[in-house]
């Protein structure tokens, strides 16, 4: 009977697909509704989408904490299931959903009180401050209504469902793109008609998902043995780093650019398309990011550290494997894809380089970004952090400036592969130093 019963688990490499494709979907689904809108944006000309750009690093900011509290929630969540604490991990799952709904909301209605001196702090334009006075308001319900509905998502996946939560993103960005053009261009409602589309459609998405939360019993709002104070320093252990790692890429991305505009506006235009690809190219990164650390967190619960490494090194495989297959194809069809991207010669010989070379180093960028979300799930929060702060600011950037130093444009492309290899070896021995600590604690103890 015990071997019929092992027969019939699956492998942990079938578990992970059965946790990953769900998320795959999802993110695409998401990542193509995010193009559309900006180009139905993009329409109203040049006003409306300069109030977008002013929104970009608040918006950033938002998305940083949801994520940031995401990260931690999935950790926290998937160790108490792995070690039998069902009641606990329920009660973590209210505890969560408070939190964030009532700490996004006092933030977003700070954000809308204090507009002006933000606006001021970021040197807006008058012309461009009706535009936003009148589209943050609906920016701000918007912003919170997303990040209630990833608040639930992550309850999902802390219990090893990334079936809804990779549906839902499907079906919310599917209504999104329908209401859309509905409230920017029927009602005339130009770009607060964008952000009324994006409560509607996320507001539908928590009517949907937060009944079966419940249903499920993944959250309890009974806290009269919980001790609060704890719980919420827990969450906040891995939530802190995990919000500042996400703050991290923008200020980087500034800094590039910053590099970059010294070669002209092509130079920066033909980074930003190459850039744009290469987050399609890692999609399948993204998804991992989202369904391993809820596996992590429950063989961590459990002490079983043999099958976290286990789990690690097939992901590892597949990553390097597929990104060495998206970079061949790349590769080969980099002036087809140029052409298509772009009309503009200048930029597209820019980019038919940058597509030649930079996807090769994306098999090591994805190791990386796995290790960070894995290094959250061991509750590693500040080896995460690291691996992300020396990513970005000991290899990504100084290998940009020196490429760019030895062979100019072309040579800050190989910049950019060199800082990506460097970061994915980087990051795979921290997280083996990580995962070493843990068992010798468990061993001690």
């Amino acid at each position: 009977m015990t071997a019929t019963n092992q027969d019939k688990t699956p492998s942990l490499g079938q578990q992970l697909f059965k946790m990953t494709w769900p998320m795959l979907f999802g993110v695409l689904s998401l990542m193509s509704f995010q193009l559309v809108d900006s180009a139905f944006i993009g329409q109203l000309g040049i006003l409306p989408l300069a109030a977008q750009g002013f929104t970009l690093p608040i918006q950033m900011v938002i998305i940083g904490i949801q994520v940031g509290l995401g990260i931690a929630t999935t950790a926290v969540i998937a160790k108490a299931i792995g070690a039998n604490q069902a009641r606990y991990a329920k009660q973590l799952g209210g505890l969560v959903i408070t939190i964030g709904s009532i700490g996004v909301a006092l933030f977003a209605a700070l954000i809308y009180l204090l507009r002006k001196p933000i606006l001021a702090l970021l040197s807006a334009p008058d012309s461009v401050l009706p535009i936003i006075d009148s589209y943050w308001i609906f920016w701000a319900v918007s912003a919170w209504v997303g990040a209630v509905l990833y608040f639930f998502y992550s309850l999902c996946r802390a219990n090893g469902n990334t079936m809804l939560p990779g549906t839902m993103m499907m079906v919310t960005s599917l209504l999104n793109l329908i209401l859309d053009p509905i409230f920017i261009f029927t009602l005339d409602m130009g770009i607060n008609g964008a952000a009324m589309a994006t409560i509607l459609a996320f507001g539908i998405g928590v009517l949907i998902v937060a009944p079966r939360v419940a249903n499920k019993q993944w959250m309890s709002f009974d806290w009269s043995d919980l001790n609060v104070t704890k719980s919420v320093q827990s969450i906040g252990h891995i939530m802190g780093p995990a919000m500042i790692s996400q703050l991290l890429p923008p200020i980087s991305s500034m800094l590039a650019t910053k590099l970059l505009a010294s070669y002209g506006t092509a130079a920066v235009a033909a980074w930003a398309l190459g850039s744009r690809f290469e987050f399609f190219a890692i999609v399948s990164v993204l998804a991992l990011t989202m369904s391993m650390p809820p596996m992590v967190g429950k063989l961590l619960g459990g002490n079983n550290l043999a099958d976290i490494r286990k789990l690690v090194v097939i992901a590892t495989k597949f990553v390097l494997g597929f990104q060495v297959l998206i970079a061949a194809i790349t590769f080969f069809s980099s002036s087809l894809l140029s052409d298509l991207m772009t009309s503009e010669a200048e930029v597209e010989a820019i980019l038919n380089y940058h597509l030649m070379v930079v996807p090769l180093s994306l098999g090591p960028l994805g190791v990386c970004m796995l290790m960070v979300s894995i290094s959250n799930a061991l509750g590693k929060s500040y080896t995460a952090l690291t691996i992300s702060a020396l990513r970005l600011f000991a290899f990504f950037l100084p290998c940009l400036w020196l490429g760019a130093q030895l062979g100019g444009i072309q040579g800050l492309f190989w910049g950019a592969f060199g800082g990506n290899i460097l970061a994915g070896i980087s990051a795979w021995s921290m997280y083996q130093k990580a995962l070493g600590q843990i068992e010798t604690k468990l061993q001690s103890a």
